[in-house]
């Protein structure tokens, strides 16, 4: 049985990864930034944890799943991400920050499953791809579109 202390090292890791996301989302000015990060991972941290305690408690008495409460917080954060995407007339925005939100969800469940080798792994892939590819996708798109401006004026 996990401990009160594996537990709450476990919210507090949570809290800190998802506090480095919400970081990079609040510095870029996004709607859902640092709070909204942390208290979606966090909770999702504390999901998992009551739900493996359960299972733990009532494991000999009741035949239980202890992925069943966690697997309401994919869906319940789908809510949330749509809350965040906003469609206008020059397309959608907020999908970034809807997918982050998604993410930081999943990555509270593998805090909370004791995952934290992982979880930091993906947390470093998270700012990667938040950090690094948006100037990378920029680069693509220059060059793509003044491939488009060449071929045009070649007659293509």
């Amino acid at each position: 049985m996990i401990t009160d202390m594996e537990m709450m090292l476990r919210i507090f890791v949570a809290f800190i990864l998802s506090g480095i996301i919400g970081l990079e989302r609040e510095i870029r000015r996004h709607e859902a930034g640092l709070r909204t990060h942390i208290l979606v991972c966090v909770g999702s941290t504390l999901i998992m944890l009551t739900s493996l305690r359960v299972f733990d408690i009532y494991k000999t008495q009741v035949n239980i799943d202890p992925t069943r409460i966690a697997s309401g917080v994919i869906t319940g954060i789908g809510f949330l991400g749509a809350g965040a995407i906003i469609r206008s007339t020059h397309g959608v925005r907020g999908l970034t920050t809807a997918s982050s939100l998604w993410v930081v969800a999943a990555l509270g469940l593998s805090v909370g499953c004791g995952f934290l080798k992982v979880s930091i792994f993906v947390t470093a892939l998270i700012l990667i791809v938040l950090l690094f590819l948006r100037k990378f996708e920029w680069g693509l798109l220059k060059k793509e579109a003044s491939d488009g401006i060449k071929r045009q004026e070649e007659g293509d």
